[in-house]
């Protein structure tokens, strides 16, 4: 009788399930490929499932006019600001928050993140001018000195720390915008004593400073819809989240100083001489680097130190954010570069002292543009028409400007260390453009979105520079010593900025290191390059949160990736699989085929003592056909097997013979009698699933290499073996020959001693037909137990 196959699986004996279960202890697994699920946000309006900007996805912006005044002998800046704040969001606003950055360098207006202390050796006269409690106010930090309207009438606002509250007048509703007006200064820190991401740096030995001015004005806070407003305190570690405006800003400065900044110089006919104009015009057009200030220039003004005054003047627009430089000891230069995906003409530029001079005017333009162009194959076309290195002894990006290090020798010498050091760090920075400041992630709530993605793509660009070139970051090997910490050293990538402990390592290389892998070992480049793309193209110029980066790599890809979100960014196992056994078996060609005799028992019927409430009911409902009333030869048996009418006796051991094999043909012997068979055993002592790759040696010397996915560990994910048939004689097994999956332990990847075979195993020509049926399907048919 033929047997509906849904209908079968109902009436599956619990007994063979639970044995199943005893044969199979890995199968109850511990949720590696488990669905994120309720651990991301729900999608909604504004983000949606796939991952892309809903579609009432909005967010706000905010436009500044500002004029700065630097005073270098006081070392003080004093800036004023006129704000326009746009709400684009559906909800009224009562208040807005703006950031008071400089505070964190303040004695007493901080945000107050203590850390733990403990007594050094020695005790140092700069600690003890530390100490004071409660503590004296150190001179730095904002002073605001005016707040008011579009109208000059003053603006109620309140100061926490460095944050900073305005009272609207009226409510600030959806579509409207609010004007207001800010003065303000302050002292300008010494970066290279106090620390911190701008400052002064002053040289002894001309007496000249070198000023990078940033996060200098009171800037918007983010408000958005998933967090409303982002206020976290700047503590100096978490970076920034910011609004996207467009900038009108002049900066008075000493007349001798070259000034860049953000945005496009908008009067050098008024502050270049004659000369260096010509320069910068020839500069636009070329291929090479121009030198527009140049060394001899610089040289000279080191000297002069003029008293006079000139007004730079720089827009920008689309912005998150904006930053400058000044000082008469830059040389300048410049070329064109031309981006190939949407032809943009970009100025690629790079200002430094002379101190620099013999590394970055060989290398740091050219570097500069080698990164816009590389990074605009990978994400998006770089969109603006500037981008710049400062050499300036640090490390720090901002849009169209980032400020590195690579100083030489005093005679102009310099190491390969050094070399590759600076190349590295302005491909870094200069890629920061894209990572956060065009893809706008919250760096003060997720530093990895920034700099673990900026990481992957500067990787990406050094390889792209030099093949040889010897990145920290991005290969998997060089993750493997912090995935060795203790567990209790390690900690998620899902980790707020300001809590994390080893921060390059978490922030950067973690993350940079899961999405090579990613690129290299799991998804392929094409397949990894176009869903990292259209995550780029989908969130530039937006406000991206992690749910959006996994869910869009999930959906341009057609891969389930959320064991690896899962796994790598939400968990701290390391990677540590082992090659534990290696079966090998030789084949029986000799061997006579038997037929299989299986033995088993049935369970009792599947019956229903309770009738419940949903069954009387749907009987009596006659609107209602039930699918075995529609096939009376099914119905008629099991209406009486189900109500116990068809006898069968569970006590009584059933027996079934499966003949489905013969013997090898003559003819094919020749071919299976160098056979040999290998089970492979791996366990995953780390935790990490990832995929099994192996480097298969023979004893003629060939190799071989073959995948499994890291879906071999679904059902099972502690153990799991694979067998292997070759036609030569095996010599050694390599698991993860080129090291591309981060394991940490590798003294377990090897096998290679070939031990004798441990049994014959038979070699038979299966038949065609149904003869191949599984014995498991075979042993829990019911009607075939029945004698039916």
């Amino acid at each position: 009788m033929k047997i509906k196959f849904f209908l079968l699986s109902v009436l599956l004996p619990l007994g063979l399930f639970a044995q199943h279960i005893q044969n199979n202890p890995g199968s109850n697994h511990g949720n590696k490929f488990e669905q994120l699920g309720t651990i991301l946000p729900t999608p909604n309006v504004y983000r949606s499932a796939s991952g892309a900007p809903g579609q009432q996805y909005w967010q706000n912006r905010a436009d500044y006019e500002i004029s700065a005044y630097l005073d270098e002998d006081r070392r003080n800046l004093k800036g004023a600001e006129t704000v326009t704040y746009h709400n684009n969001s559906p909800d009224d606003l009562d208040y807005l928050w703006l950031q008071l950055d400089e505070n964190q360098q303040s004695s007493v207006k901080n945000a107050g993140y203590d850390m733990e202390s403990t007594l050094p050796e020695q005790v140092t006269s700069d600690r003890l001018k530390n100490s004071d409690l409660p503590a004296k106010d150190n001179g730095y930090g904002v002073n605001l000195e005016k707040v008011t309207d579009a109208s000059g009438n003053p603006l109620k606002y309140m100061v926490n720390k460095t944050m900073m509250r305005i009272d609207l007048p009226k409510v600030l509703k959806k579509g409207e915008k609010f004007v207001f007006k800010i003065d303000w200064n302050y002292n300008i820190p010494n970066r290279m004593t106090m620390g911190g991401r701008g400052g002064f740096e002053n040289f002894p030995e001309d007496g000249n400073d070198l000023y990078t001015i940033t996060q200098w004005f009171p800037r918007m806070c983010v408000y958005s819809d998933f967090k409303g407003w982002q206020h976290n305190q700047f503590t100096g570690r978490g970076e920034f989240a910011l609004v996207f405006g467009n900038y009108k800003v002049t900066m008075n400065v000493p007349a001798d100083h070259i000034v860049a900044s953000t945005g496009v110089g908008k009067n050098f006919e008024s502050v270049l001489t004659p000369a260096q104009l010509a320069r910068w015009k020839k500069a636009q057009t070329a291929s090479e680097p121009v030198e527009i200030v140049t060394l001899e220039e610089a040289k000279k003004a080191e000297k002069t130190k003029s008293k006079q005054r000139k007004t730079w003047i720089f827009e920008a627009e689309n912005v998150r954010d904006f930053a400058w430089t000044s000082s008469r000891k830059f040389i300048w230069d410049g070329m064109k570069v031309t981006i190939p995906e949407n032809n943009n003409q970009v100025m690629a530029m790079s200002l430094y002292p002379k101190e620099a001079y013999h590394l970055y005017r060989k290398f740091s333009t050219k570097a500069v543009a080698h990164t816009i162009k590389t990074y605009s194959e990978y994400t998006i076309p770089y969109p603006y028409p500037v981008a710049q290195s400062i050499e300036a002894s640090s490390g720090m990006e901002y849009p169209m400007i980032c400020f590195n290090y690579g100083r030489t020798e005093k005679d102009g010498t310099y190491s390969e260390g050094i070399k590759n050091g600076m190349i590295g760090v302005i491909i870094h920075e200069v890629g920061h453009n894209f990572f956060p400041m065009i893809i706008n992630s919250d760096e003060r709530q997720w530093s990895w979105m920034d700099e673990g993605l900026n990481t992957f793509v500067e990787y990406l660009t050094e390889e792209r520079w030099d093949n040889k070139f010897p990145s920290r970051r991005g290969p998997a090997h060089t993750i493997v010593d912090y995935m060795k910490l203790p567990k209790d050293q390690l900690e998620p990538i899902m980790v707020n900025s300001e809590n994390i402990i080893h921060f390059g390592p978490n922030a950067y290389a973690k993350p940079a290191t899961g999405l090579n892998i990613l690129r290299e070992t799991i998804m392929g480049r094409d397949l990894f390059d176009k869903a990292f793309k259209t995550y780029s193209k989908r969130w530039a110029f937006k406000h991206p949160e992690p749910a959006d980066f996994f869910r869009t790599m999930n959906d341009a890809s057609a891969e389930n990736l959320d064991w690896f979100w899962r796994g790598w960014f939400y968990g701290t196992d390391p990677v540590d699989i082992s090659i534990d056994k290696v079966t090998v078996a030789a084949p029986d060609l000799n061997a006579v085929p038997r037929p299989e005799e299986i033995t088993y028992t049935v369970d009792p019927p599947l019956q229903n003592d309770f009738e419940d409430l949903s069954k009387i009911r749907n009987r009596e409902d006659r609107n209602i056909v039930f699918y075995t009333d529609q096939d009376k030869e099914t119905r008629d048996f099991y209406w009486k097997y189900n109500r116990g009418q068809e006898k069968v006796d569970t006590s009584k051991k059933y027996s079934m013979k499966v003949d489905h094999l013969e013997k090898v043909p003559a003819q094919e012997r020749a071919k299976l009698q160098d056979i040999h068979a290998y089970q492979i055993d791996f366990s995953n002592k780390g935790g990490m699933v990832m995929p099994i790759i192996l480097e298969f040696t023979f004893v003629d010397g060939s190799k071989l290499r073959d995948k499994s996915s890291a879906q071999i560990w679904r059902k099972n994910e502690n153990k799991v073996s694979k067998t292997y048939y070759f036609d030569k004689k095996l010599k050694s097994v390599q698991l993860d020959p080129m090291r591309e999956t981060a394991d940490i332990d590798t003294s377990n990847n090897f096998w290679g001693e070939i031990p004798a075979p441990a049994n014959n195993f038979q070699v038979f020509k299966q038949k065609t037909g149904n003869a191949a049926r599984g014995a498991a399907q075979e042993r829990v048919n019911p009607m075939q137990a029945a004698g039916k």
